[in-house]
């Protein structure tokens, strides 16, 4: 595969363009990248042709497409990977400086994958910022997460992500990494900055969330994180009012 110590990195696009330069800019930057496979949702902005750009200047860009769900585009990046470990990494999010290099200390023969933290672009209240964290991995352990993940490919090996999964499908892959023995590491540190779309601060676009988790979700899932999402409620609510 090249160079035996770089990996490949997962990203899922639609319509990405407002923060794509910044989010692949950083992976290069923080990652030895041996191929960006890039499952696009038939985007219609400059998406393409911003990782055309990069393309152009790395060579290692390659593009896939998906008009399912989540779910399928997931699926369809795992089966394109082809280094040992890769990393799915959200196309709204920008790297924080040696993200790769922090991700490895945490790797050992029993780790199956490393979840760097995201921390919201918005939070500027301290004390708004250490809650957001703490809930944030709280969080993570119950459904897991792919902002910015580091996942051993042997453990995910052959898996088949339902593809009604349209959201919680980060549940079922982290489910499936520890059903085979492997332990999944939370971090602070690597973690990445979340610009999330100005449509999540509106009550359209909060209760459309909400919704989405209901319909996917467990219910036994969705009970531990009622207390969680209830403090991501309350903060959409104060960024709406602001």
């Amino acid at each position: 595969m090249g160079n035996p110590h770089s990996v490949d990195v997962v990203l899922l696009t639609l319509n990405s363009e407002r923060k794509l330069k910044e989010c692949v800019a950083s992976i290069y930057q923080n990652v030895p990248v041996h191929q960006l496979i890039v499952v696009d949702g038939g985007s219609t902005d400059r998406t393409l042709e911003i990782l055309e750009e990069f393309n152009l200047r790395h060579g290692n860009v390659k593009i896939v497409h998906d008009k399912g769900t989540r779910a399928t585009a997931r699926q369809k990046g795992i089966e394109n990977v082809t280094s040992d470990w890769f990393i799915f990494v959200d196309s709204d999010v920008v790297l924080c400086k040696d993200w790769y290099r922090k991700a490895q200390t945490y790797v050992d023969e029993e780790v199956g994958a490393v979840w760097g933290i995201e921390v919201w672009s918005t939070l500027r209240n301290p004390k708004a910022l250490r809650m957001f964290l703490v809930v944030t991995r709280k969080i993570f352990v119950l459904r897991g997460g792919t902002h910015d993940t580091l996942i051993r490919t042997q453990a995910i090996k052959n898996v088949k992500i339902p593809a009604s999964l349209h959201v919680f499908e980060d549940a079922y892959i982290k489910d499936c990494i520890e059903q085979r023995g492997y332990r999944v590491v939370a971090c602070y540190d690597p973690f990445c900055i979340h610009y999330r779309p100005k449509e999540v601060w509106t009550l359209r676009g909060s209760l459309s969330l909400i919704a989405d988790a209901l319909r996917c979700g467990s219910p036994s899932t969705l009970a531990k994180l009622i207390l969680a999402y209830g403090f991501y409620t309350v903060y959409s609510m104060s960024q709406m009012l602001s």
